[in-house]
C-alpha cells in the first residue's frame, strides 16, 4: 500500500531535503518547482556545516567529496598584512555541489517543473493544493519550501515579510586559474576577510563548475558586506539602465555601470593588495540586499512552512542549509511520533520556532555593525561583534547553538 502523501512546493534545497526524509519514512511524496528550467545557485557559496554533513550521511548520500577542506581563517588589513589568525577547520562547497547532491537522489518523475503554486485549501482529512494551470492535487501534507517570497507563507500569514537589514553584498565566484599566484598563495586556501570601517569582505574556495575539486579547477567565492540606506542607496543599486527600480533585488545583467564601477573603485582605496586584486578579477558581479524574516508559527491545520520560507537568517551564521535540514528532520520526527498531522505540525512548530529565533537573533548581532542607521541596542551589538577577533571566531559558526 502506498504511504500518506505528501505535496512539497519548492524544489530548491528544503523541499529537496524534506522530500527525501519523508520517502525515507514510508511518505509518497511529489516536488512541485514553478522554475521551468534546472535551479542554479549562482555566486553563492556554502560553508557545509557538520550538522549539515550529518544529516546527508543519514540520506545515504555520499559525503566525502562535499567540498574544499580548510584549516584556517584570517584577517588581512589596508597593507595586506596578517593581523588575525586562527584555526577552523571546515567544509566548504557550492550551492550547486548540495543541490546536485540531493536532486540526483531524488525520483526525477516526482520533481515536477514548472508548476506554479496558487494557493491551498484546507479539509478536515486532506488539503487540496491548486496550481496556476487550473490541476488541484489531494494530499495528506503540504509543505511550503518556496523560499523567501514563499506563496506558501503568504496565504498563511500575509503580513508576515522579509525586512531589509540597512546593507547590501556584493558576490561573485571566481575562477582559481585566473588569481595571480601571490593572491592565490595568500588567499586561497583560507577563509580570508579584511574588513574596511563599518564593512566587511571576506572569500573561500569553493568547488568549480560542474562540482570540479581538483586543484586549479576550483573557484574563489567573494562577499562584500556594505551599509545601504534603505530610502537613499538602496533604490539607487536597485535602479536599472533603464530607470526601473526593482522592489527586492536585481538581475545581475541590469546592475548600473555606475554602480559596479563605484564598488570597483571603492575596492581600490579600502581594501589591501591580495583584496583589489580579487575585486578586478569579478567579471559580472551579483548585489544581495541582505533581509531578516521570521515567522510567529510554522505549522497551519495540514500545511508546515520550512527553511527560508519561514525564517530567513543573515548569511553571517552560514545556517541557511543546515537550518533547512533541522526543520525537515523535526517535520519527520513529529509524523512519526503523532499520527495525527495537525497534531504532529503543532508538535513541530514547537521545536522548531524558538530554535530559529535563535538563529535570527544571533545574525542580526554579528550584522549590526553593518546597518546604514542602527539603534542605541544595535551600536551596543555592533561593538562587541565588530573586533577583528570576534568577526574571525564568530562568522559562519554555530557554537552558539550547542551552548
Amino acid at each position: 500500500m502506498p504511504g500518506p502523501k505528501a505535496v512539497i512546493i519548492g524544489g530548491s534545497m528544503s523541499g529537496l531535503l524534506s522530500a527525501l526524509m519523508l520517502r525515507r519514512s514510508g511518505w509518497t511524496v511529489d516536488i512541485y518547482e514553478r522554475v521551468e528550467s534546472e535551479l542554479s545557485g549562482r555566486g553563492a557559496g556554502i560553508v557545509a556545516q557538520q550538522e549539515l554533513i550529518e544529516r546527508l550521511r543519514r540520506l545515504g548520500l555520499a559525503t566525502d567529496a562535499l567540498g574544499v577542506q580548510i584549516t584556517t581563517r584570517k584577517i588581512l588589513d589596508r597593507q595586506g598584512r596578517v593581523t588575525e589568525e586562527i584555526r577552523c577547520p571546515q567544509v566548504l562547497t557550492a550551492w550547486e555541489r548540495v543541490y546536485r547532491l540531493l536532486r540526483d537522489a531524488f525520483s526525477p518523475e516526482r520533481y515536477h517543473r514548472g508548476r506554479a503554486f496558487a494557493g491551498f485549501e484546507a479539509g478536515a482529512h486532506s488539503v487540496l493544493a491548486r496550481f496556476s494551470d487550473g490541476e488541484a492535487i489531494e494530499a495528506d501534507l503540504l509543505v511550503g519550501a518556496d523560499g523567501t517570497r514563499s506563496t506558501v507563507r503568504h496565504q498563511a500569514l500575509p503580513e508576515t515579510v522579509p525586512l531589509y537589514a540597512g546593507y547590501c553584498a556584493w558576490r561573485a565566484l571566481i575562477a582559481e586559474d585566473a588569481i595571480p599566484p601571490d593572491t592565490h598563495r595568500d588567499l586561497f586556501e583560507y577563509m580570508a576577510f579584511t574588513l574596511p570601517p563599518g564593512e566587511q569582505l571576506l572569500g573561500y574556495p569553493v568547488a568549480g563548475p560542474d562540482n570540479d575539486l581538483r586543484p586549479g579547477h576550483r573557484r574563489f567565492n567573494v562577499v562584500w558586506y556594505r551599509p545601504a540606506d534603505e530610502k537613499t542607496k538602496l533604490p539607487w543599486l536597485l535602479t536599472d539602465e533603464r530607470g526601473t527600480t526593482h522592489a527586492v533585488s536585481i538581475p545581475p545583467p541590469l546592475i548600473r555601470r555606475e554602480a559596479v564601477a563605484e564598488m570597483r573603485a571603492d575596492a581600490e582605496r579600502l581594501a589591501g593588495p591580495q583584496f583589489r586584486q580579487i575585486v578586478r578579477l569579478i567579471d559580472e558581479p551579483i548585489l544581495q540586499p541582505i533581509y531578516d524574516l521570521e515567522s510567529p508559527r510554522m505549522a497551519f491545520g495540514r500545511v508546515a512552512i520550512l527553511g527560508d520560507a519561514a525564517f530567513v537568517a543573515r548569511p553571517h551564521v552560514a545556517a541557511g542549509v543546515s537550518k533547512a535540514a533541522d526543520d525537515a528532520a523535526a517535520l519527520v520526527q513529529a509524523l512519526q511520533a503523532e499520527p495525527d498531522v495537525p497534531a504532529a505540525l503543532r508538535r513541530y512548530e514547537a521545536a522548531r520556532v524558538a530554535e530559529n529565533y535563535r538563529i535570527i537573533e544571533r545574525a542580526r548581532h554579528l550584522g549590526a555593525y553593518l546597518q546604514a542607521t542602527q539603534t542605541q541596542e544595535e551600536r551596543t551589538r555592533a561593538g562587541l561583534h565588530s573586533t577583528e577577533s570576534a568577526v574571525i571566531a564568530e562568522t559562519a559558526v554555530l557554537d552558539f547553538l550547542r551552548a
